[in-house]
């Protein structure tokens, strides 16, 4: 008797559960009816009615003309491209340090890609993408024409801007295309704008005259073929010895970062990094991005992506961004062997007289 009752007991839950999620679904269909894809221009709402039966033709069809086209197309460095693309909406509400979520095809990985310009009346955006993985790779290799499937945005929390002082701008690498809206944006609210950017040689420095806009312009070379020779970090050291910096801007791989944050902290300059962590969904659900903050677990995504550099744990940070290394990477090796051409058969001499 007893093991009936837990049996029927049993079997009422699971209708109980069923039903539930049957109603969190419903739910969320509601929630997700009105949905709005692509430009405005080809993209006034497309009603998908909860509970419908959709397949992939039926979202294609309602798709494929709201893509995102490539209008221009520039290289920057050997393995760094420019891209500006049009995005209408989101070129009219973003403000510098923010960020987008961009799916190259159906299927495809999303990854985070900081919005380093916008030109409203043109309706575009620009996106500085450096080809190191096999996403970013797919993505520099569209040309002017092609379009990308999915950007989602403006994501992330903006840059809090000084209002008046003398602040610095430090890009390392691609850190650089974070920086710049940075520094475009305090120049426009009338701070003076030291930029500091660097690169293992000449061919490396990018986005040197767009900076010059804002401000004077340090340029760092590793090998010191061109402007100073040694680390963006030896150059922020003299600043900081002039004096007279109230806040300091960095952007670059990790290791840059935490120098930066050891040089200001001393001084008590106030000091501002942008974190790239392993990101999904950008809206805070995944918990991918999470970092550690004064002590605290914070989303890159929906609490960032800045923070105060001398309160990050930058060991942390390190060490979760090698979690994905060995796939990465594997997945690189895969993409490479899919697009090499393999060489044709050398001719057959059987036969052949001289």
């Amino acid at each position: 008797m007893r093991a009936s009752w837990l049996a029927a007991l049993g079997l009422e839950l699971t209708r109980i559960a069923r039903a539930e999620a049957g109603a969190s679904i419903a739910a969320a269909r509601v929630a997700r009816a009105n949905v709005t894809f692509g430009p405005p221009k080809s993209a006034a709402s497309v009603l998908l009615p909860a509970g419908a039966g959709r397949d992939d033709r039926d979202v294609r069809c309602a798709l494929e003309d709201r893509l995102h086209p490539i209008v221009a197309k520039t290289q920057l460095s050997p393995n760094v491209t420019r891209l500006v693309i049009e995005a209408p909406r989101i070129a009219q509400i973003r403000k510098p340090g923010q960020f987008v979520i961009v799916r190259a095809a159906e299927g495809s990985e999303r990854i985070p890609l900081t919005i380093a310009d916008a030109d409203v009346a043109r309706g575009t955006i620009t996106l500085v993408i450096q080809a190191i993985g096999k996403t970013t790779s797919d993505l520099v290799a569209l040309a002017v024409g092609d379009a990308i499937r999915d950007v989602a945005g403006p994501l992330g929390l903006p840059t809090e801007l000084l209002d008046h002082g003398h602040a610095v701008c430090v890009g390392g690498g691609v850190g650089t295309a974070v920086v710049y809206p940075i520094a475009q944006g305090l120049h426009a609210a009338g701070v003076k704008v030291t930029s500091v950017i660097g690169g293992r040689s000449r061919e490396w420095v990018m986005l040197e005259d767009e900076l010059r806009a804002a401000g004077e312009v340090v340029v760092c070379t590793d090998d010191g073929s061109y402007g100073r020779s040694g680390f963006v970090t030896q150059a922020l050291a003299d600043l900081l010895a002039d004096g007279g910096i109230d806040a300091v801007y960095a952007v670059g791989p990790v290791p840059m970062m935490r120098a930066v944050a050891e040089l200001t902290r001393p001084l008590g300059v106030r000091t501002i990094v942008s974190l790239n962590p392993i990101m999904v969904d950008g809206t805070g659900m995944c918990g991918g991005c999470r970092v550690t903050v004064a002590g605290e677990t914070r989303y890159a995504c929906v609490d960032g992506p800045e923070f105060d550099a001398h309160s990050v744990d930058f060991a942390e940070l390190s060490d979760r961004l090698s979690t994905y290394r060995d796939f990465e990477k594997s997945a690189l090796e895969r993409r490479q062997c899919a697009t090499t051409v393999p060489p044709e058969p050398a001719a057959s001499t059987a036969g052949a007289t001289r």
